[in-house]
């Protein structure tokens, strides 16, 4: 995939998510009623972490708001949220595959590091997708409630490496952490031909494909528990998941965390990226909580 591809491909995403919410309307405080379902204010206000997909809005809006109301019961000031950063440039691509694949230092690429509004380093987040939905949702919710004094901070780290307690930025992020509860987006799962998957492997999404995307889930989900963040790289690796940064860091600022998938949110990507089925993205519903 070329630069201009990758170019494209952040424009196609951001203009998708530009329409899908705005044509929401009133479903927007439908989902936030309907997110009611569950109550994870315990967990944000223990001290967890509830994780959310960034696939589409329809197919992932429920666990978004469920986590913002969470976020705004549990009394907290400040709700810190971790983005996924995508490698949308040929540098961060490069990046990402010398330091995934291929077993280089993070520390070499410019990239490098924990970025987000208000910090003097890069800008790339702000181009990115991942966290919209979240803003969308806060904004509403919050504006409902007439909740002036809470603040959402957006945080987006990238090069993990498996060792996040290295990452530029980090001092900054941790004493926001100290503080505040922290919500975060994933899509743990990609899968298809739009992916790489070859097409005697492909499977359907429904059931078999969300079955595997299950089980791939609660591997990270271990392997996030046992503070194992070299091994949770090399899984998004495998897995094809967007999540290796954000859910480092998280796991590395609230130490181990005994993961609950709630859910999955999955989307179609054929038409996205003009690829052939099966193609398609998941992303878990989780909480984390102390043991």
């Amino acid at each position: 995939m070329t630069e201009l591809d990758r170019t494209d491909l952040r424009t196609s995403i951001n203009a998708l998510y530009a329409r899908e919410l705005d044509s929401l309307g009133d479903r927007t405080y439908e989902m936030l009623e309907e997110a009611r379902r569950w109550d994870l204010s315990s967990t944000l206000a223990g001290g967890g972490v509830v994780t959310f997909a960034h696939v589409n809005v329809g197919d992932c809006g429920v666990h978004v708001a469920a986590a913002v109301n969470a976020a705004l019961d549990s009394g907290a000031d400040t709700l810190l949220a971790i983005g996924v950063l995508h490698a949308f440039t040929e540098e961060m691509e490069l990046a990402r595959r010398d330091v995934s694949s291929d077993g280089g230092s993070p520390s070499r690429h410019p990239t490098w590091g924990i970025q987000g509004p208000g910090l003097d380093f890069r800008d790339e987040w702000t181009g990115d997708h991942s966290m919209r939905a979240l803003r969308h949702f806060w904004a509403a919710e919050t504006e409902r409630r007439g909740i002036t004094d809470r603040r959402l901070v957006e945080r987006y780290p990238f090069l993990a490496g498996g060792h996040p307690e290295d990452l530029p930025n980090l001092d900054e992020t941790a004493a926001l952490a100290e503080s505040a509860v922290i919500v975060s987006t994933g899509d743990q799962f990609h899968h298809g031909i739009a992916y790489g998957t070859p097409e005697e492997e492909a499977l359907v999404m429904e059931p078999k494909g969300l079955a595997v995307a299950r089980r791939s889930m609660q591997t990270g989900i271990d392997l996030l528990a046992a503070q194992d963040h070299s091994g949770y790289d090399r899984h998004c690796v495998v897995a094809k998941s967007d999540d290796r940064d954000a859910a480092q860091l998280y796991s590395y600022l609230r130490g181990p965390l005994q993961g609950e998938l709630i859910d999955i949110g999955a989307s179609d990507a054929t038409e996205l990226y003009d690829a052939p089925a099966p193609s398609w993205a998941a992303g878990g519903f989780i909480s984390f909580d102390h043991a």
